[in-house]
């Protein structure tokens, strides 16, 4: 884990920095948010920021946003520094550290912001083939293409590559193609010289060089508008960016992954995604199955989630019923792994028995699983009902349709033209004059008080 420490910290900086790399984390400094934003925008990422509660917490958060640079920020100093640390949270920083520094707690912070990328929770037999793969694709630098629904662990499962390939010591870099506009996602890939835009003040590494020696993941990447996309594929076969408004072009050594929630060979068809740039991504294919499709990974990781947040709010840590956990398994799960572990959150801060029973296992409305999963089937049924009915109508004309609605219209009101009127939304006057001229067709229309198997 990359940290950068921000500010003076009263003497007591080098015994931060020094816990800080005894848990494992490479660790830069900077002596001001100037110093520290310079480095970032340099390329020398971070995947934490240690400030000095004393510095201007709410303006490093404030040039972050407006960098759009994402990274955790934790404030510490001294224990007499108590409205200040107040201040630091509510501003936006994740963690307030009391100084002199506790070598657990700071173990503990690196830890919980450190990427979780050395193992990928599974049991069933469907996602051991696809680890087992991912072992074998992972010391090369082929490109690869992550897909699967919202929510089953693409990016996770991005990150294991990258842990057991030949790059794991280089940085992880990952940017969400889908959470910034098109018109800013060049330059956040690219980067961008001084002046080359509107509030470009200074030269701005993007991710390509970021990532460079590592693994960049280029998250959700069938939302990528399609003319950035010819630059992209350039820079995965040549190896080479060129950075917006600059005029020479810059090498990087990086791996790619990929991930997508789309059928990006459909959105090739839809003429929304290059086919050259489908196959340079997609060397090989990692799908992952839906939560559904793998009931042997509810088990453990619903044990795993319940150790998580347990440790997190202090709480007891109790076990699922034999009740709770075959609720799990009959659960539909449309949002997945991460549906899973906000709903076992949820459990965790609800139970009050020994167990973790039925009653605690809700969604957000507080709907239990068993009416969500009859309420989705019903709903699941009535769309294939719609479907049925709609498949139904075609090769069909207008006309025809509208005929068969009528009578069958009329029918339910027993031939009572007024309100058969009523139900069609048309005039008195334009149903008898439909009903004339279906009755010179030949047709049998029904005599008030009728339908037209009585009247037959």
């Amino acid at each position: 884990m990359r940290l950068l420490i921000i500010g003076a910290l009263e003497g007591q900086l080098s015994e931060a920095t020094k816990l800080a790399m005894q848990g494992g984390a490479k660790v830069a400094h900077a002596e001001s948010i100037d110093v520290a934003m310079a480095s970032l925008r340099a390329g020398r990422g971070a995947d934490l920021l240690l400030a000095d509660v004393m510095a201007d917490i709410p303006g490093l958060l404030a040039a972050l946003e407006a960098e759009r640079i994402h990274i955790p920020v934790v404030a510490c100093g001294t224990e007499t520094n108590a409205a200040a640390a107040v201040n630091a949270i509510r501003a936006g920083a994740k963690e307030y550290i009391p100084l002199p520094p506790d070598a657990e707690l700071i173990a503990a912070i690196i830890q919980a912001v450190a990427q979780e990328n050395s193992d990928f929770i599974h049991r069933d037999p469907s996602m051991a083939k696809l680890v087992k793969l991912a072992d074998q694709i992972a010391p090369s630098d082929a490109s690869v293409l992550i897909t699967g629904e919202s929510g089953t662990g693409k990016e996770v499962i991005a990150k294991y590559v990258h842990a057991h390939s030949k790059r794991a010591a280089k940085p992880f870099i990952s940017i969400n193609c889908a959470a910034i506009p098109d018109n800013l996602l060049e330059s956040e890939l690219f980067g961008h010289e001084k002046g080359a835009f509107t509030g470009a003040v200074g030269r701005r590494i993007g991710k390509f060089e970021e990532a460079n020696g590592g693994t960049l993941l280029l998250d959700e990447i069938s939302e990528m508008d399609i003319r950035l996309q010819a630059k992209l594929l350039r820079a995965i076969q040549e190896r080479v960016i060129d950075r917006v408004g600059g005029n020479k072009p810059v090498p990087v050594d990086i791996r790619i992954l990929a991930t997508s929630n789309r059928d990006l060979a459909q959105s090739v068809k839809d003429g929304q995604f290059r086919e050259d740039l489908l196959f340079r991504l997609n060397v090989v294919n990692l799908k992952i199955p839906a939560l559904r499709e793998r009931p042997g990974d509810i088990p453990v990781l619903a044990d795993h989630f319940i150790k998580k947040y347990a440790q997190a709010n202090g709480v007891d840590e109790r076990p699922l019923s034999q009740e709770a956990r075959e609720e799990l398994l009959r659960a539909p799960w449309p949002g997945n792994v991460r549906e899973l572990e906000n709903t076992l959150h949820r459990a965790v801060l609800l139970a009050t028995e020994d167990e973790i029973d039925v009653q605690s296992i809700r969604l957000p409305d507080g709907t239990g699983l068993a009416e969500a999963a009859e309420a989705n089937n019903i709903a699941a049924q009535a769309a294939q009902t719609a479907e049925t009915a709609a498949r139904a109508l075609v090769g069909r004309t207008v006309a025809d349709v509208e005929k068969e609605l009528i009578l069958d219209t009329l029918d339910h009101c027993l031939g009572n033209r007024t309100h058969a009127s009523n139900i069609l939304g048309i005039s008195i006057r334009t149903l008898r004059n439909k009903l004339n001229q279906y009755a010179q067709d030949g047709e049998l229309i029904p005599a008030p008080g009728e339908n037209r198997g009585s009247a037959a």
